[in-house]
């Protein structure tokens, strides 16, 4: 098992340190092959994500790569995934997409904590998708975005790049991207809607962690409440989101986070939910 501490942690191929607020950073660390994602750092991810899952302390998540790339996407030459003689390399990728690209994609989406990605490179192939499943996405003015699946491999993007670019792009630029895979830049990201943010490459963690912050000082259940919202939005009518907004707003006014919003809005002060929240 992992072993975590208030101060940075470096495990085989990812980084976790315990920063202000409760801002926990989690940096992929292989460098060398521009992060690429084999079985041991999805595993280790995996078990990062359940650690701030449970833990009490973390209130918000900021994830960013090591070195000059964010994520390079799947490891193609040593993933280290368990396969069968008698497979197929489909029947192997859709196996190792079965127990470890698709489940921390999962995993990150659905992480009850605000996850800040902070993109500082280039995010190719999986990468991209990676980059994408954050809540909210940062990336360097020298980072940028490269779909090479259909162009370099003649296959799909994944890594949940299929769903992320279309629902945040629409269908034509997400087609541009996918079939010519060329190199989108941070700023056209942020210009299309890809991205929240461009930064300067030397402010982007400490940009990325001051939001954190900021959001680990909110209303935690509130804020990926907010997130699943508009996540439904994306795949009903609106007269299906008004009664999804109804039946939410119905659980989160009865609750204890509604109740001292109100009552700090009355008293003209900050409101206090780090003491009055579990997350």
């Amino acid at each position: 098992m992992l072993k975590f501490k208030k101060k940075e942690v470096t495990v085989n191929s990812i980084k976790t340190e315990m920063k202000e607020k409760g801002v926990y950073l989690i940096t992929l660390n292989r460098p060398k092959v521009l992060n690429s994602l084999n079985k041991e750092i999805i595993d280790e991810l995996l078990e990062v994500f359940d650690k701030a899952y449970s833990d009490q302390s973390i209130r918000t998540i900021v994830l960013t790569g090591e070195g000059r790339g964010f994520c390079s996407g799947a490891d193609l030459a040593g993933g280290g995934w368990p396969s069968d003689p008698n497979w197929s390399p489909g029947e192997s990728t859709a196996n190792a997409m079965e127990i470890g690209f698709n489940p921390l994609v999962r995993k990150i989406v659905n992480c009850p904590k605000p996850v800040v990605n902070a993109i500082n490179g280039i995010a190719a192939g999986g990468g991209v998708g990676l980059a994408l499943c954050g809540d909210l996405i940062l990336a360097a003015d020298t980072a940028k975005f490269k779909l090479v699946f259909g162009p370099q491999l003649g296959i799909i993007p994944d890594v949940g790049a299929s769903w992320l670019v279309p629902n945040l792009l629409g269908r034509a630029k997400a087609n541009g991207m996918a079939l010519l895979g060329e190199d989108i830049s941070a700023a056209q990201a942020e210009a299309w809607g890809l991205i929240w943010k461009v930064v300067p490459e030397k402010e982007l963690l400490s940009e990325a962690c001051s939001l954190a912050g900021k959001m680990a000082d909110g209303a935690i259940t509130g804020l990926k409440a907010i997130v699943k919202a508009h996540d439904n939005a994306l795949q009903v009518s609106l007269s299906d989101q008004l009664d999804y907004e109804r039946d939410t707003q119905r659980v989160l006014c009865d609750g204890e986070v509604f109740k001292e919003g109100v009552q700090a809005f009355l008293e003209k002060r900050k409101p206090n939910f780090r003491d009055i929240e579990e997350v």
